[in-house]
């Protein structure tokens, strides 16, 4: 398989923007297990003051947080998606995610790229992050330790 690089991707002053108009950040991947990048960004964003709601398909709780199985499921407005899933799956995120018309931003963590994916959640109007860690670019952009 070849690698992909970005050809849609935001620069950090958008981030910073996407971080200040966020209240509401759905993890998806995001897993139990406190070991796992996915915990340890959703825990971070939960302590940096956002609604952290995480998605993963078993578990009941995360972080003392209710679980939902899919995007389509949360019934709260959703202004960020922070993504944690191989990149085969982000084409029906994708499309769960313009289907769900309310997520201003797209973000995938590192090495996640699909630039088809992304190109149609830009043409959707939504902006998109592609192969940045959300915990890494929050610190950096707001000076945290």
């Amino acid at each position: 398989m070849e690698c992909e690089l970005p050809r849609v991707n935001s620069n950090q002053e958008e981030m910073k923007k996407y971080f200040e108009e966020a209240k509401t950040i759905a993890v998806l991947g995001a897993s139990p297990d406190d070991t796992k990048a996915s915990n340890h960004v959703a825990h971070y964003l939960r302590d940096a003051g956002y609604t952290m709601i995480p998605v993963y398909p078993k578990h009941d709780e995360i972080l003392g947080q209710k679980v939902y199985r899919s995007l389509a499921e949360i019934p709260v407005p959703v202004d960020m998606v922070v993504i944690f899933r191989k990149p085969a799956a982000l084409d029906a995120i994708a499309d769960a995610v313009i289907a769900r018309g309310d997520v201003k931003t797209y973000w995938t963590q590192l090495e996640l790229i699909n630039n088809n994916a992304a190109q149609r959640i830009k043409d959707a109007g939504i902006n998109v992050v592609q192969n940045h860690c959300a915990m890494v670019e929050h610190k950096a952009i707001f000076n945290q330790a």
